[in-house]
């Protein structure tokens, strides 16, 4: 017996589902690249972004994934030779921090594991030793994907203040963009890096690097920048084709125009509370589960958890028995694990992740607790009684507020 047919549903933590009114809008013949709509489109998603990212600076589009804003965003700032402080919570920080090396930047980790957040007084207190002077940058995620822990922004930049340190705040949100709150200028980010495909709805393909006026200052200090990467002639174009550094990604420009719209006409805070419901039945469902399991959520702590990813921890072999389960008799693909379990089974094995980001409503969450719920009882493994009940009722009680 196969319950798979019909619309499948993703669940995993990127690229997120794209609603059928970005899918229209990308669905048209190849535009005019030199003149008319396209060009007005662009520069409307450049002010929509920094709206979006509550900033009063500059946006460089880029063509590429999540890794080519990360190099952007180092390439701009750091040279060769210079220190770079990078904090991680998972995997991604870590991720870029190789970038990092491979451009030449001395970087020292600040490791907190794979089940917390970031604490602010360690991050101080390393800033304010006197080998600290020649750090030039703190590069951290708001989310990471893997772990799903979030950082408190804020506090890490009143711990760069307090430490009385000038060091440049590079923030990755590629996971949390457009799902939770983020105020890049009132937070103290000097760069966010961002992309197109969880949060913003859009297939993947672009990418974003935000700067404020003292990473902008940074990059006229640099004296070689990659050409390709260089957000100089993307800030301040002469010509259309150096937002792109050559041609434009015509259709993602459609689509993401469409998924900005949908966006401000629910209206920001209403979509960071949407995510902030809809991740609260998640873990409602995960508590649920682990009270006769092994089941439980990465990350202890609900205020460090992210609202955009879910990382659970199942046990043995279980997350990926479950993740095949899920996809090959009922249609869900749930997010594979990261390798955050250890020695002690195969990388991955013992976790799945739940991407809640993006275009999602109550069914969909719902419709993929029950079916993780129908998985648990189909491969008989032990699990609490009632999730679907309880991440109803977290949605009830939201609804009726």
């Amino acid at each position: 017996m196969n319950l798979s047919h019909g619309r499948p549903i993703l669940a995993i933590p990127g690229p997120s589902m794209i609603p059928d009114r970005v899918l229209q809008a990308m669905h048209i013949p190849s535009p005019n690249i030199y003149e008319g709509e396209l060009i007005d489109i662009t520069y409307s998603i450049s002010a929509d972004l920094c709206r979006l990212a509550r900033t009063e600076g500059r946006v460089g589009m880029y063509i590429g994934n999540g890794h080519a804003a990360w190099e952007a965003s180092l390439v701009n700032t750091l040279a060769p030779g210079d220190r770079a402080l990078v904090i991680s919570t998972g995997r991604f920080a870590l991720g870029w921090a190789e970038i990092a090396r491979k451009l030449g930047v001395e970087v020292e980790i600040l490791d907190f594991g794979t089940d917390r957040a970031a604490d602010p007084v360690v991050l101080e207190a390393r800033l304010r030793r006197a080998d600290a002077a020649g750090i030039k940058a703190v590069l951290t995620t708001q989310t990471d994907t893997a772990s799903s822990a979030t950082n408190d922004i804020p506090a890490l930049r009143a711990a760069i203040d307090a430490a009385g340190h000038d060091a440049l705040f590079l923030v990755d949100g590629i996971a949390s963009f457009g799902c939770e709150p983020f105020e890049m200028d009132a937070w103290g980010a000097d760069v966010l890096v961002a992309s197109c495909q969880k949060g913003l709805m859009t297939p993947a393909g672009m990418s974003f690097v935000f700067a404020g006026t003292r990473a902008l200052e940074a990059r006229k200090g640099l004296e070689r920048v990659s050409p390709y990467f260089d957000w100089a002639p993307r800030f301040a174009p002469e010509l259309f084709y150096q937002n792109f550094s050559g041609t434009p990604p015509t259709h993602h420009l459609f689509g993401l125009r469409t998924a900005l719209d949908m966006i401000f006409e629910e209206g920001v805070e209403q979509v960071w509370a949407r995510h902030a419901v809809l991740a609260s039945a998640v873990w409602a469902a995960v508590d649920v589960w682990s009270e006769t399991s092994q089941i439980a959520c990465n990350i202890a702590d609900p205020a460090q958890r992210s609202r955009a990813v879910t990382t659970v921890r199942a046990g043995q072999d279980h997350g990926a028995r479950l993740r095949a389960w899920c996809e090959q008799k009922a249609g869900l693909t749930l997010g594979i694990g990261l390798g955050l379990d250890g020695a002690a089974t195969p990388p991955g094995e013992g976790l799945f992740r739940i991407g809640h980001m993006g275009h999602l409503n109550a069914p969909s969450i719902l419709g993929t607790i029950g079916t993780i719920d129908a998985g648990l009882k189909a491969l008989g493994l032990a699990h609490g009684g009632g999730a679907l009940r309880a991440a109803s009722d977290v949605i009830a009680e939201a609804l009726a507020a």
